[in-house]
């Protein structure tokens, strides 16, 4: 058995020694792979935003109130209003995640907001959008809800090119006629569940909008319907990749473990799975069998309030209200634990102390100081219960291999040889 398997299988065992309620499959869950060149890879680049205020907690409490909001309105076909989801506009997140992509025939390139929580791709927030030979009309207009602000605009369809040679023809594309504090993104591009793109459209709101993935798999480009990514250790740049219609074996290290869809509302109707979280070498329960999300727009780790409580009182943390995010003195860092998400039952994700802090180095330009570590934990605004009680945004995101595959209704979760980077 391998260092990594076995320390699964003992993280595991040591779960079922402390709540027997849990049970757990003795290996992965088989996916079928796709054949290497039936693959598309799109580079991501993450963005520091050093201008805004200190946000980031309230702009993922506000993600995480409009995720919840938009999938109880979406039966209805009547959006939320946004009285009731509120907002921090993309311009006042402190991290960001874009991917560059080409649409038109000649193409012009847009720095688009990469989001799983939605399913519509959207341009023209900044870089207008630009009419050629491939772009025709519809009689729709179209609205995004996904970021709490809206964007309202035109619907077109155009070809998108992810990469030299790799197109989809006749994308939906939303061209925004009116947007707010998008900057420095140029739009959205929605790989979410496509269901998540009825009532975007008026008047046809009881329309599916295929989404990038659903073209690619319908026009042969990629042989199924996800989406990996992956990431490197770096706190800006070109970071990482999405890679289509299947996973890519050498960026993981050994398997990528399924778990199924949850069942539980309004979870379900995004990538989101049945969990548990333990804190520490005790294995301290925090949570056990509540749903949540993983989340490429969620710039925290988010976790029900009384799961949070609970966290903060074994961490020692206090709120700063000038960063904006819980802190611990560096003594405290020195005794920070892990976190333990049990992901489905398929695998125990170790959320290493230096995965739960906000890079020191960059503490500067949150306004904070060098003796303090700010934690990228949060409180997800409400109490356990909800149906979406966790969100694993993009810190847990950078350390894991992670696949959203909607062709089998499951996600995917995979140690890279970067998972227990200290780089933080």
């Amino acid at each position: 058995m391998s260092l990594l398997k076995f320390r699964i299988f003992t993280a595991l065992l040591l779960v079922l020694s402390h709540d027997t309620d849990i049970a757990v499959q003795a290996g992965p869950s088989r996916v079928a792979r796709a054949p290497v060149d039936k693959l598309v890879t799109l580079p991501i680049k993450k963005h520091l935003n050093f201008t805004g205020p200190g946000t980031m907690l309230q702009h993922g409490q506000a993600r995480a109130r409009s995720l919840r909001e938009r999938a109880i309105a979406r039966p209805t076909g009547v959006p939320p209003s946004s009285s009731e989801v509120g907002g921090v506009t993309i311009e006042n997140q402190i991290l960001g995640y874009s991917a560059y992509v080409n649409i038109g025939t000649p193409p012009t390139g847009y720095a688009l907001v990469v989001d799983t929580g939605s399913a519509n791709t959207w341009v023209g927030a900044n870089q207008p959008y630009v009419v050629t030979s491939s772009t025709e009309t519809t009689a729709n207009d179209v609205v995004s809800y996904s970021n709490g602000p809206w964007m309202f605009g035109t619907e077109y369809t155009d070809t998108v090119e992810l990469g030299p040679g790799l197109s989809v023809r006749g994308q939906s594309i939303g061209v925004a006629l009116y947007s707010e504090g998008f900057a420095p993104y140029d739009g959205i591009l929605g790989l979410g569940p496509t269901a998540l793109s009825i009532g975007t459209l008026t008047p046809e709101n009881s329309l599916r909008v295929p989404t990038v993935t659903d073209n690619l798999v319908a026009q042969g480009v990629t042989g199924q319907n996800m989406v990996s990514i992956f990431f490197e250790p770096a706190t800006e740049g070109p970071i990482g990749e999405l890679t289509f219609g299947g996973v890519d074996p050498t960026k993981f290290v050994n398997e990528v473990y399924y778990a199924p869809i949850t069942t539980q509302f309004p979870s379900s109707e995004y990538y989101g799975v049945d969990q548990a979280v333990y804190y520490g070498d005790q294995l301290e329960t925090l949570l056990v069998n509540n749903p949540g999300i993983l989340d490429t727009a969620t710039s925290l780790v988010l976790l029900a309030t009384d799961a949070f409580t609970k966290y903060v009182a074994a961490v020692g943390a206090v709120f700063d209200e000038t960063v904006g995010l819980y802190r611990i003195t560096l003594a405290q860092y020195s005794n920070l634990q892990s976190l333990f998400f049990l992901v489905g039952d398929a695998v125990l994700c170790e959320f290493t102390a230096n995965a739960q802090i906000w890079p020191r180095q960059l503490n500067y330009a949150i306004g904070g100081s060098d003796q303090y570590a700010y934690l990228l934990v949060g409180d997800i605004g409400h109490v356990s219960g909800s149906g979406m009680d966790i969100i694993l945004g993009m810190p847990f995101i950078e350390r894991f291999y992670t696949v959203f595959d909607y062709t089998h209704g499951v996600v995917g979760v995979g140690y890279t040889e970067y998972t227990d980077n200290e780089g933080n």
